[in-house]
């Protein structure tokens, strides 16, 4: 019944498509043509006349808060592990950025590295890396979805390799799903927020920030736990350091 909806909506939709088409068609040459108008050339977008601009919480609002993080830190030079692409485009603007995935992504800007990385054996130096992001990633070590060995431990071990290679006093910004702990299998898991913070001990938590599933709340920071834990498919949003022992 829903596939049938579907299809009436956008059988209604292309044809509201074709008059606008036509319309337009005539109006431009009326006006005296100023670029060609063609059947062939249409390229519907049926969808799009929508009372508000839609967007995904969770990657809207966790690269917005990485990034007002690292206007306040100011470190020399930030590294990123495997987040969402465009934060390290637009982050390396402002701060040099090295930027690392399972699956290298061929980018040319300024101030922007890109190399190979797997996150469960990092190429860096024991408390090398002094800002450091690793965002919606976690979540996916182990499941297999982008090609990696399966691995129920893999997100753990990738933690361990975070926490080995930041240095003393630096930053680690991590986000992740929270909510009621589960395995989505194989998209990704879904954690008890205390829980997750634990597992990079030694590291303090300097913040945690919740960006609901639903609802007109952005980052909410410091919620109560209880809040959270509410939460079908949340995102939590971890500002940890690690302190000079």
């Amino acid at each position: 019944m829903r596939a049938l909806d579907t299809r009436r909506a956008d059988e209604k939709a292309m044809q509201a498509f074709d008059e606008a088409f036509e319309a337009f068609r005539q109006a431009s040459e009326a006006q005296g043509g100023r670029l060609p108008v063609r059947r062939e050339d249409i390229h519907p977008q049926l969808h799009d006349a929508t009372a508000g601009t839609a967007f995904d919480r969770h990657y809207l609002y966790h690269p917005a808060w990485a990034a007002r993080i690292l206007a306040r830190t100011r470190p020399a030079e930030h590294v990123d592990i495997s987040s969402i692409l465009h934060f390290s485009t637009l982050l390396s603007a402002f701060v040099p950025t090295r930027f690392y995935d399972f699956r290298p992504a061929a980018v040319h800007l300024h101030g922007l590295t890109t190399g190979a990385a797997d996150l469960l054996s990092l190429p860096f130096e024991d408390g090398s890396v002094a800002s450091l992001s690793c965002m919606h990633v976690l979540e996916h070590i182990g499941l297999g979805r982008y090609g990696d060995p399966l691995d129920p431990d893999g997100d753990l071990k990738a933690i361990r390799e975070l926490v080995r290679v930041l240095a003393p006093g630096g930053d680690l910004l991590v986000a992740t799903p929270v909510g009621a702990p589960r395995v989505q299998f194989n998209a990704h898991r879904v954690y008890d927020h205390e829980r997750f913070a634990e597992a990079f001990a030694p590291l303090e938590l300097i913040e945690f920030a919740l960006i609901p599933e639903h609802g007109e709340e952005g980052l909410v920071v410091a919620p109560p736990p209880e809040r959270v834990r509410a939460e079908t498919y949340g995102c939590g949003c971890f500002w940890l350091r690690k302190p000079f022992l």
